[in-house]
C-alpha cells in the first residue's frame, strides 16, 4: 500500500541473502508504480558475504539500471568505510563517527573503474551529457544534475552500502535521499483512473482537493486512524469531502501529522503531505476522498492472495461477538487477511498469507481487544456423489385421527459430470401427482442431499427425476410430499454406488532450482499430481494439483524445506474421489465431529 503514495523508495537488501524470491516480489510492487528509488545493501559486516555477487544479482534479477554510487572499503568483518563515487571522497567510521580519508591505494584502480561506469550510466540518460562524457568534459555540476534527473526518471537505481549496528554509511544514505529524491513540489499530478475534466495536470495547494487513504490503524481510545496522502489541493479541518467509491460524504474533524508514536494536531494538509484523519464514518483503505465536483478515483491497492486458512476458537465462552468485532477492525488495518463464518463446517475461518501472518493477527486480537483464542485445523468440505443410476420409492403415510398425511413419489437418481451440481427433472404424465406437489418433492430431495449416506457430507453432481407417484385428494399435502421426496433419496443412495469426494487445489510453487527435487518428492508424498514446470529466472515454477487435506500447514513446511526462499499460491480446482485407504479416516473424523456437535 505504501507504494501507492510515494514518489521514491529505499529498498533494503540483506548482504547475507542478496536477492531472494521475497525481494523480487517486493520489487515488482515498486516497479508497477513506476517510481524511482535507492537500493541499500545492509549488514555488510556479517561473515561470509560477497557484495559483488549481490550487486550482480541486483542487475540481473531486478534492474540493469541499478548502479553503484558507492564503493565499500572492505566487506564482512573488514568493512570499515565507503568511497562516494559521485564526489570522489572516502570515509571510514569508528564508534559511529565518520572520518575523511584518502582513497586507500589497494582499491584506487577499482574505484576509478566503478566511477567511470557510473559516469557512463549518468551520461546515457541525456544526449548532451553523453557528448561531454566522450569528450571528457563532464563537470561536477553536470554529474550532479544528470544523476538527479536519472534517479527521478528511474534510469538509474543507485546502490549504497551500510552496516547499521556499526552505523557505517547511514548518514550518506540520508544525504542521498535529501539531495536526489523527489520532493512534493517536483512531482506531476498523480493520475486517477477516473475524474472530471477539472483534475489538474500539475497539482499544487490551490488545485481542487484529492487524496488517497492507504492505511488504517485502530487505536482503542481514538478509533480508526486513516492515513491519507494528498495528491492535489488542500484539505482543511471542518470541511466536507466526497468518497466516490462509497458514494458518501465525509466530515473532516480532527487531522494529525504522525511521527512514530507522536501526533501533532493540524488545521490543514496540503499537496504532497501525509496526514491522519480520525472519526470518518465509512471510508476505508484504498478509498479516494476529493471535492465532490472532481469525482476522482485512484487505482485500488492490489493485496496479495491469502493462501492459508485456520479455524479460530475462543478460549472463553461468549467471546464470539468480541472476536468478530476485533477481527473486523484488524481487517481494516490489514486487508490482506479476512475472516468468515462457514455455516457448513460451523467454524469461523481466518485467511492469511501464512501461518506466521495469522499468528500476528491473533496476537493483535489479544493485545488490542483482550480476546484469547486458539487456532485449529479447519474442517475439509468433503462431498458425496453416486456412480450409477438407481430408483426408489418414497412413501409417507400417517393416520392419527382426522386428516392424515399421504404422499408417494418414485424418483430416479443419475450421476452427472464433476462440478455440475444438482439438477431436477419432472417426467410425471397422466396426473399421478398434481403439479403443485412437485416443488415439494424437489425440496425434500434437496434437504436429504445435505447429508450423504457415507459420512454425512453434502451429495452433489446428480440428477433427480420424479417419474411416478400417488396422492390422496384429502390427505396429500406439501409437507407429505416433501417427506416422501426425502425418503426416496435416502432409499436410493445406497443403491447408486455412493462415493466420497475430496476437494483438490491447484498450487503454483516458486523455489530456487536447487530445491526442485525436495519439493517434487514432497508433493508426491502428499498425493500431488505434477502438471508441469517452467523456468522463472533463477527459480523454477511447479504447477500441481494436491488434495486440500494434504496441504495443512504447507506454508510452514515449504519455508522449512527452502530456508524461507520458497513461495506458493493455492486455489480450489475440483473434487475427486477419495482413495479407498483414506475413506475410513474421513468417516471417523465426520462421526467424531457429529458427536461433538450433539454433545454441545
Amino acid at each position: 500500500s505504501a507504494s501507492k503514495v510515494v514518489e521514491s523508495f529505499v529498498f533494503v537488501l540483506d548482504a547475507t541473502n542478496g536477492v531472494d524470491l521475497g525481494t523480487e516480489n517486493a520489487w515488482t510492487f515498486m516497479k508497477k508504480e513506476k517510481i524511482g528509488g535507492l537500493l541499500v545493501i545492509s549488514k555488510m559486516k556479517r561473515e561470509n558475504i560477497d557484495y559483488e555477487k549481490v550487486v550482480a544479482d541486483i542487475k540481473n534479477l531486478l534492474s540493469e539500471n541499478a548502479t553503484m554510487i558507492q564503493f565499500p572499503i572492505g566487506q564482512g568483518p573488514d568493512f570499515k568505510g565507503i568511497v562516494d563515487l559521485l564526489t570522489g571522497k572516502a570515509y571510514t567510521y569508528a564508534g559511529g563517527k565518520r572520518t575523511d580519508i584518502a582513497i586507500p591505494d589497494n582499491i584506487k584502480s577499482k574505484v576509478y573503474s566503478m566511477k567511470k561506469e557510473l559516469l557512463e550510466s549518468i551520461a546515457s540518460s541525456d544526449e548532451n551529457l553523453m557528448e561531454k562524457f566522450f569528450e571528457d568534459n563532464l563537470t561536477q555540476e553536470d554529474i550532479n544534475n544528470g544523476f538527479l534527473n536519472a534517479v527521478k526518471s528511474g534510469q538509474i537505481y543507485p546502490i549504497c552500502f551500510t552496516d547499521s549496528i556499526e552505523n557505517i554509511g547511514n548518514d550518506l544514505i540520508l544525504d542521498t535521499v535529501t539531495n536526489y529524491f523527489l520532493s512534493p513540489s517536483d512531482i506531476q499530478s498523480r493520475k486517477p483512473i477516473t475524474a472530471s475534466d477539472k483534475y489538474p495536470e500539475k497539482a499544487d495547494s490551490s488545485s481542487p482537493f484529492a487524496g488517497f487513504i492507504f492505511k488504517i490503524n485502530v487505536e482503542k481510545h481514538i478509533g480508526d486512524m486513516n492515513f491519507i496522502r494528498i495528491f492535489s489541493g488542500t484539505l482543511k479541518s471542518g470541511v466536507e469531502v466526497f468518497n466516490p467509491e462509497k458514494g458518501i460524504s465525509e466530515k473532516v474533524n480532527q487531522m494529525f501529522i504522525s511521527l512514530g508514536k507522536e501526533r501533532k494536531e493540524i488545521d490543514e494538509l496540503t499537496t504532497g503531505m501525509i496526514g491522519v484523519l480520525v472519526k470518518l464514518k465509512g471510508s476505508k483503505t484504498g478509498d479516494t476522498l476529493c471535492d465532490k465536483n472532481l469525482n476522482a478515483k485512484f487505482s485500488p491497492i492490489d493485496f496479495p492472495h491469502a493462501n492459508v486458512a485456520m479455524a479460530i476458537v475462543p478460549l472463553t465462552k461468549g467471546d464470539e461477538e468480541k472476536i468478530s468485532n476485533g477481527l473486523s477492525k484488524l481487517h481494516e488495518e490489514d486487508p490482506s487477511f479476512y475472516f468468515n463464518f462457514d455455516s457448513e463446517v460451523k467454524q469461523t475461518l481466518i485467511h492469511g498469507l501464512g501461518i506466521i501472518h495469522l499468528e500476528v493477527v491473533i496476537a493483535k486480537l489479544k493485545e488490542k481487544f483482550g480476546v484469547n483464542v486458539s487456532l485449529e485445523k479447519p474442517r475439509i468440505k468433503y462431498r458425496e456423489t453416486i456412480k450409477k443410476t438407481a430408483s426408489a420409492e418414497g412413501k409417507h403415510k400417517k393416520q392419527s385421527g382426522g386428516r392424515g398425511q399421504f404422499g408417494v413419489c418414485n424418483v430416479r437418481f443419475e450421476p452427472l459430470s464433476r462440478g455440475t451440481g444438482f439438477q431436477f427433472g419432472n417426467e410425471i404424465f397422466g396426473g399421478s401427482i398434481p403439479a403443485k406437489y412437485v416443488p415439494s418433492i424437489e425440496k425434500g430431495i434437496k434437504e436429504a442431499l445435505t447429508r450423504g449416506s457415507i459420512a454425512g457430507y453434502q451429495v452433489v453432481d446428480l440428477k433427480a427425476t420424479v417419474f411416478d407417484g400417488k396422492y390422496h385428494d384429502v390427505d396429500s399435502s406439501d409437507i407429505a410430499f416433501q417427506i416422501a421426496g426425502s425418503l426416496s433419496t435416502k432409499a436410493a443412495m445406497p443403491l447408486a454406488e455412493p462415493i466420497l469426494l475430496e476437494p483438490i487445489v491447484k498450487v503454483e510453487i516458486t523455489v530456487p532450482e536447487e530445491y526442485m527435487g525436495d519439493i517434487m518428492g514432497d508433493l508426491n508424498s502428499r498425493r500431488g499430481k505434477i502438471l508441469g514446470t517452467e523456468h522463472a529466472g533463477r527459480y523454477q515454477k511447479i504447477r500441481a494439483t494436491v488434495p486440500e487435506a494434504e496441504m495443512y500447514h504447507y506454508s510452514s513446511q515449504i519455508r522449512s524445506m527452502t530456508q524461507g526462499r520458497g513461495m506458493f499460491t493455492m486455489e480450489f480446482e475440483t473434487y475427486e474421489e477419495v482413495p479407498r485407504d483414506k475413506i475410513t479416516r474421513v468417516i471417523d473424523e465426520s462421526k467424531k465431529y457429529q458427536e461433538e456437535q450433539e454433545n454441545k
